[in-house]
């Protein structure tokens, strides 16, 4: 497991090798510098919006870190852009916890615990690496332990995951956090230059597909 989570701790980091540069003015926002352009689009879950999607795992340090700046940002994007997360599984502890998160979604309780859930591993020492765990956990936030069970064994959580599985392959992302605009654009903290950089890029992105149309 310490292998598991200092490969998991690395992979994120790679991408933050940049995280000290400022963000660059949109002008000088280039494809092949801060982002990268997918050689195959990626169908979008909501054809006739923009989407936007972040690539993160509930034990990544940086994806941490990252939460109450897309938080914000997110919270005040226009009525045509679709933000959504979807967790990245690389084996182990980050298919645990993905399919933690998408049995919360199947719920519709994930925005309620999401921010206590990085709090609880981050801040509090917490691993929530069995459903018993997370169970107990959630009831503390008033989620009842036995439909969140019966959601995360669920056909429908597992159906979810090979989905999440199969997009991570074909954005083609090696870490977290990572951002993905429309199916077309790869970048993250490393490329874009930290935080600000990364959501400078992301309206960048919103704008010139908006601008496509």
């Amino acid at each position: 497991m310490r292998k598991l989570i200092l490969s998991a701790v690395l992979a994120s980091a790679s991408l933050l090798g940049m995280s000290a540069v400022q963000a660059e003015p949109a002008q000088d926002i280039q494809a092949g510098k801060q982002y990268v352009e997918l050689s195959s689009p990626v169908p979008v879950a909501q054809p006739g919006k923009i989407e936007v999607v972040e690539l993160f795992w509930y034990g990544c340090p940086h994806c941490y870190q990252f939460e109450p700046s897309i938080n914000a940002w997110a919270e005040k994007l226009p009525e045509d852009v679709h933000f959504l997360r979807i967790p990245a599984m690389f084996g182990g502890l980050w298919n645990v916890h993905g399919q933690l998160f998408l049995a919360l979604e199947s719920m519709g309780v994930e925005p309620k615990v999401h921010g206590a859930i990085f709090e609880a591993i981050h801040k509090e020492g917490k691993r929530l690496s069995t459903p018993e765990e997370m169970a107990d956990f959630l009831a503390a936030h008033g989620i009842d332990k036995d439909s969140f069970l019966k959601a995360y064994n669920s056909f429908a959580v597992k159906s979810q995951m090979e989905k999440a599985k199969k997009l991570a392959m074909a954005y083609q992302i090696s870490g977290v956090p990572v951002m993905i605009v429309n199916g077309k654009y790869r970048f993250d903290l490393g490329t874009a230059g930290g935080p600000q950089g990364t959501l400078a890029v992301a309206d960048y992105l919103i704008a010139k597909e908006r601008a496509a149309r």
